[in-house]
């Protein structure tokens, strides 16, 4: 079990990549078929559970647009940017420059063709590289929906990268699913048909390699039910094209989606798995001393 474990969450670089594109590279014409009009494939946040999935995407990035707390002209770092919605909003709404990374290059290709039709090229730039071979400061780092693809061995690495390439008084915001329960083995069907290297950590196995890296944490919030919400409009999208998934990706690949978004909205809902958004900084004083700026 444990030289199991031990190779499953070995992602190299070139691993990785390899790992994203089992999953990101499918046609893109599947996710445009299932996600919101913005392509955001990570939880959404309900404020109220009658939310369409537009309006619950729309307050996950309002929500964590508020937790970086930015300022005009900062530079922002997104580390595994997608399809570019949550950088492109960012720098709408908050005048910041933006650098996203990603390694799948449908998401790059697509991220860098929104820019140009946004009219942002002086603002947000996109870039195909991984986290490990940056070497810059920024003001403030955003993550959502990657550290599940960082793998164990490379926790203490990833907060340690976050730390170097965060300015002093900066803030970092990691938005990712987690579970509630101790540190046990990944998902095996999910690791080999979905998540090839994926794995959903505890909160034990994230404190440590925090502490380590210099960062302390200064928010921390638990999205329950708001997975389980998110997955059910996923899962009801998809089904609702069932004839256009099978003429795409036929029977199995169809199957095997629908067994996936069902179990994981089952998961959150009644199992294990959560949502953990964490807001890091390296300065005790590097925001307000209360929420009042978030709500």
């Amino acid at each position: 079990r444990g030289s199991y474990r031990f190779l499953t969450n070995y992602n190299f670089v070139k691993k990785s990549k390899s790992n994203v594109a089992h999953h990101y590279d499918i046609s893109d014409d599947i996710y445009e078929l299932f996600l919101d009009s913005q392509r955001q494939y990570s939880c959404a946040y309900f404020k109220d559970e009658n939310d369409s999935l537009e309006t619950a995407q729309n307050n996950k990035i309002d929500h964590i647009i508020k937790k970086l707390n930015l300022k005009p002209n900062q530079r922002v770092l997104d580390i595994g940017s997608g399809w570019g919605s949550l950088a492109l909003e960012i720098a709408k709404k908050s005048q910041c420059e933006v650098v996203g990374i990603t390694l799948s290059e449908n998401q790059f290709e697509y991220s860098k063709k929104k820019v140009k039709d946004m009219n942002l090229e002086n603002q947000v730039e996109f870039r195909l590289m991984d986290y490990r071979q940056m070497n810059e400061k920024f003001d403030k780092i955003v993550s959502v929906g990657m550290f599940e693809h960082v793998g164990r061995k490379f926790y203490k690495k990833y907060f340690e990268q976050v730390s170097n390439l965060l300015s002093d008084d900066g803030v970092a915001l990691i938005h990712t699913i987690g579970s509630v329960n101790p540190p046990r083995d990944p998902q095996p069907w999910i690791t080999k048909y979905i998540f090839p290297g994926g794995y959903t950590p505890s909160l034990s196995e994230l404190a440590d390699p925090i502490e380590k890296s210099g960062l302390a944490i200064s928010d921390l919030e638990i999205l329950r039910l708001h997975y389980s919400h998110t997955l059910r409009h996923w899962k009801e999208r998809f089904l609702s094209k069932k004839d256009k998934i099978l003429e795409m990706s036929g029977e199995n690949f169809f199957r095997m989606w629908e067994f996936y978004l069902t179990g994981c909205e089952m998961a959150f809902k009644w199992g294990d798995q959560v949502v953990f958004q964490f807001q890091l900084t390296k300065k005790i004083n590097s925001l307000p001393i209360t929420r009042d700026y978030i709500y």
